[in-house]
């Protein structure tokens, strides 16, 4: 017998507000979905002790559906049929739930003349929306399931998979000569034969912090535990031999050239530093400084 088609890996009951809960279940391959018979319920497009499906013609209904299509596929708002063991549930992907409240708000405001139960079911998207709006339909499915408990681990493997070769790769050069000469610079240190090989650790440092930190949480982690060390704990390969040439390197790549024209945007480490902080806020937040400086903004080395 073959493998079970949009299968069930978690399940719960989504309260949304008052009197309003809808089955969800989280499916293995990571989509979120509503029951459909209590999702058209919870809109009130059916009376509570009314049978049948009508979620599907009110969708199609000619006024309203250039509303709740509008720049999306057709296809996402089509129902799946899922299995909990053998038993066959039919649903919507989650997000269906949230784009028809605001598909008829958007109908509503556009001044179309709303039938007597749109007019109920638009009431309704409005306490819909309100319930979910703090955060999110998805969230609000992997909290009610259970699945946020194990979807950390899950995503972190996905990422990983996709980041961390099976195999050490060839040495292949990654980091072109502008990055440690733009670094030698702003840190004033001399970029010549004798003064590469003197190179201060505190470069790996930076590396690390500019470059690899900046990769998605636990690929440098993974990294660390997959080069290969001497008995005296010296890397035998370098980080980059283990990422994957379709989505590593690309994005090692990607992250490298971002932080070349930081530095060329820069002066010195602090000002580097300070550019680096302020593009990081803009994306998620303050930042402690790993660093100390001496007065002309070169790194010091503790």
């Amino acid at each position: 017998m073959g493998e079970i088609r949009n299968k069930v890996e978690y399940s719960g009951e989504l309260i949304l507000a008052d009197g309003i809960s809808i089955p969800c279940y989280v499916l293995a391959d990571g989509r979120r979905v509503l029951s459909g018979r209590k999702m058209q319920m919870a809109l009130k497009i059916v009376d509570s002790n009314a049978t049948g499906t009508k979620l599907p013609a009110f969708l199609s209904n000619s006024s309203i559906k250039p509303f709740i299509i509008n720049e999306k596929d057709p296809a996402h708002f089509e129902p799946l049929e899922c299995y909990l063991g053998k038993q066959k549930i039919n649903g919507y992907e989650a997000t269906v739930l949230t784009d028809i409240c605001k598909s008829i708000l958007d109908a509503r405001r556009s001044g179309l003349k709303l039938t007597e139960r749109q007019e109920i079911v638009a009431t309704q998207c409005e306490i819909l929306l309100s319930a979910i709006a703090k955060v999110g339909i998805i969230a609000l499915v992997d909290e009610a399931t259970g699945y946020q408990y194990d979807r950390e681990r899950d995503e972190l493997q996905k990422i990983l998979r996709a980041y961390i070769s099976e195999e050490l790769l060839p040495w292949q050069k990654r980091f072109p000569d502008i990055f440690y000469k733009e670094l030698f610079r702003l840190n004033g240190w001399d970029y010549t034969v004798n003064g590469i090989k003197k190179r201060p650790g505190v470069i790996g440092k930076w590396t690390n912090r500019l470059v690899y930190e900046e990769l998605p949480h636990g690929v440098l982690d993974a990294l660390k535990q997959k080069t290969p060390k001497s008995v005296a704990g010296n890397k035998l390969a370098r980080y980059h031999q283990s990422l994957t040439p379709d989505v590593g390197e690309p994005n090692l790549s990607a992250q490298i050239n971002k932080i070349v024209t930081l530095f060329k945007l820069s002066d010195n480490m602090r000002e580097l530093w300070y550019n680096f902080k302020r593009l990081k806020e803009r994306e998620a937040g303050e930042l402690t400084l790993p660093f100390t400086f001496d007065e002309e903004g070169h790194t010091k080395e503790n």
